[in-house]
């Protein structure tokens, strides 16, 4: 069973729809297996973005500080989910990064909508909710970041064998 990384970013709880969106993740079969509020420290996103994510290497020095910035409005939804090929469904199912060109249906696509040029324009990150690793290997080395082992939990639920492929239930 494959598991992922989300973040839901400080826009998300502060608009009051943390809930809508994790229940687009269950809904769709992916199971909860560790869930904590925090507000990090500028050294723990400096690690997540740059170290795992490379972003100051990949988008430059400006959109990791304006970033870093948006990150430190408010705390964060951390959460790992488990599931069949669950790193490129939750993917897809949070959209592109910019929300303007986001699909309808997706969690971007159907909760915001500012442009990377509006953004630029104002010096200022995009509000774009959710942070979704982007592959295996990231997916691994975010849990290991953000979660301790005792913080992640193991447990059958009644859809088990319609969403995880277990056919003993």
């Amino acid at each position: 069973m494959e598991r992922t990384l989300i973040l839901l970013k400080p826009d998300a709880l502060q608009r009051a729809i943390a809930g809508e969106i994790i229940t687009r993740f269950e809904k769709v079969g992916l199971k909860i297996v560790a869930a904590k509020i925090i507000k990090p420290s500028e050294e723990e996103y400096y690690y997540h973005y740059e170290t795992i994510g490379k972003m100051i290497s990949r988008r430059g020095q400006g959109a990791f500080d304006a970033t870093l910035a948006f990150m430190q409005e408010g705390p964060v939804l951390a959460m790992v989910l488990e599931g069949i090929e669950a790193v490129s469904l939750v993917r897809k199912m949070v959209g592109t990064t910019e929300p303007k060109v986001a699909e309808p249906g997706t969690i971007r696509g159907d909760y915001s909508h500012i442009s990377f040029e509006y953004a630029n324009k104002r010096g200022m990150s995009i509000p774009n909710l959710i942070h979704a690793s982007g592959d295996v290997d990231e997916a691994r080395k975010e849990i290991d970041h953000w979660f301790k082992k005792e913080e992640i939990f193991q447990y059958s639920t009644v859809h088990d064998k319609f969403t995880q492929g277990d056919s003993k239930q």
